[in-house]
Formats: C-alpha cells, structure tokens, sequence
C-alpha cells in the first residue's frame, strides 16, 4: 500500500488521504479488519503534519470506516466496504445529468456504452450485463 500525495492539488491533504483509504477499500487493497498506519508513520512516511493525518483518520472513524483501538492503533471496519457501496450509488442521479449534459453536447450512446465497457473493464469485470 504506497499513498501519494499531490502537492500541487488545490484538493486538501487530508481529503486526498481519505479518497485513497476509500479507494484502497473499495479495490480491496485494505479489507475489514487491515490495519493502517499509525498518524506517526504516516506523518513520517509522506513528510506532513501529524494532525493532517489525524484529521483524516477521525473523518474516516466518523463515517464508519475505520475503528481505533487503543494501543493498537487503526483497522478497517467490517462495514466498509458496504458503507462505501451505499455512498457511491447516490452518485447514480448525477451520473445521469452528465450523460444528459454529454448527449446535448453530441455524445452518442455507442460512446457512453464504450466508456461504462471500458470502466468495468478495468475493474476487471468480464460480465457486461451484470446488474
């Protein structure tokens, strides 16, 4: 697991720090129950302030990805990956405002069609009409 961070994004550190842990989950990367590491580490390993990286632990904690236990550190929940899914899917009715937007602009459905082809492929998805 290697986290990069981009300083030259206007995306803050902490945020970028979250949607890597959330990537790394919902690729399965890290799975319930993984342990991450610690804020000191991490801190140490990236060249960034120990509260930036405690700040995006406490947001994970929050949304009911990531569990601490004292002493031992930081592991990721048995939901994750499910709290993850949920989260995405309301991300559906803007998917579709921006094939709407895509088809006024001249967008064909072939086109739309290849690119979901393309994203499952790379997910490694075989079944094209898995629903």
């Amino acid at each position: 697991m290697l986290f990069q961070i981009d300083i030259m994004s206007r995306k803050p550190v902490y945020e970028q720090l979250i949607e890597q842990i959330e990537s790394f989950v919902l690729t399965g990367v890290l799975n319930p129950g993984d342990k991450i590491p610690s804020v000191r580490n991490l801190s140490v390993e990236l060249s960034v302030n120990p509260n930036t990286i405690q700040k995006s632990y406490t947001e994970l904690d929050r949304r009911g990805l990531i569990y601490s236990v004292p002493g031992r550190g930081c592991f990721i929940s048995d939901d994750a990956l499910s709290i993850l899914s949920s989260y995405k899917k309301k991300h559906i009715a803007e998917l579709e405002d921006m094939m709407l937007e895509l088809a006024y602009a001249g967008i064909t459905k072939k086109q739309m069609y290849e690119c979901v082809d393309n994203a499952f492929r790379k997910k490694g998805d075989q079944e094209n009409d898995k629903n």
